[in-house]
């Protein structure tokens, strides 16, 4: 006859410390990183929020000592200056213009750039691809004569092509979209192929498709980027009529007397679409950077 040795009797403490932690959770309805993040989040949309409060406040509350925080009024003098003004449209129209084709066109020349480095082995690609990644390290302060240098001779100076053509494709789409192909796996391609799919058919409706968090990311920083440009359209660009909103809001600051209500306004005409495009994105752009870095 066998005897059982008994197990020891579990103790109440640590089912009652399990029971307190499980209290202390329930009483935050989120995460703890919460408290951490959310402060963090207030101090980066103060900027924001000082400029739609500054936009409207009238000049001789910006020209007043001290100035002051919160205005004693709503004044809409800025917006109505910045809308009644009649080249404002236009300069808005070819920031339009300026932003989608740059987006457009690298969509089509990244997806094509990225699939060819991802998929295709093909002589000198790799040294081609480190050139490529290597001028992403050069700033623009080195490349500015010479493309200014290019477009005159194109003589696309003092028109939109100017601002257009050096958009046209970025070695950061490129970049992003083959690290986004190579996480991708071989065999959905290589399907289509045994049925007799080219490869540019196989890029337009398997690999494209799969892609939209990783071109949803090129879409918006190319906007971002071609939208909030200042210093070549300075350059390139001579006569008000071809103004983008970035430059034309340069001309709301005279040498003598500045509308800053009107300068605020039209700040925050420009940053509300940047603001919703990168909302309306936030949840795929997110998803691709963390997807893009797993292969190299």
């Amino acid at each position: 006859m066998t005897t059982t040795t008994p197990l020891p009797k579990a103790t109440g403490r640590p089912v009652a410390e399990r029971t307190e932690a499980r209290r202390r959770t329930r009483r935050l309805p989120f995460s703890a990183w919460h408290l951490l993040l959310a402060p963090l989040a207030v101090l980066f949309a103060l900027p924001l929020l000082w400029l739609l409060v500054s936009s409207v406040m009238s000049d001789a509350q910006f020209n007043r000592f001290p100035p002051a925080l919160v205005p004693s009024g709503i004044d809409l003098g800025g917006y109505r200056y910045v809308l009644g003004n009649g080249m404002f449209p236009r300069w808005l129209l070819n920031s339009v213009i300026v932003s989608t084709v740059a987006v457009a066109s690298n969509l089509v020349f990244g997806a094509l750039g990225g699939y060819a480095f991802a998929r295709m082995r093909f002589r000198g690609s790799r040294a081609l691809l480190a050139l490529m990644l290597a001028t992403m390290a050069v700033p623009f302060q080195l490349t500015m004569i010479p493309t200014f240098l290019v477009m005159k001779k194109l003589g696309l100076i003092d028109t939109l092509g100017a601002l257009v053509v050096p958009s046209l494709v970025t070695p950061f789409a490129v970049f992003l979209l083959r690290q986004f192909f190579l996480s991708l796996p071989r065999e959905l391609e290589e399907a289509a192929w045994i049925d007799g799919c080219s490869r540019l058919r196989v890029l337009r409706s398997i690999v494209l498709p799969l892609a939209r968090p990783a071109l949803a990311t090129v879409a918006v920083l190319t906007f971002l980027t071609t939208w909030n440009d200042l210093s070549w359209p300075l350059i390139a660009i001579n006569h008000d009529t071809q103004y983008t909103l970035q430059l034309g809001l340069t001309t709301f600051q005279g040498t003598h007397h500045t509308r800053w209500s009107a300068v605020m306004a039209g700040n925050v005409i420009t940053v509300l679409p940047v603001l919703l495009a990168f909302l309306a994105a936030q949840k795929t752009f997110i998803r691709s950077l963390t997807s893009s870095g797993l292969k190299g």
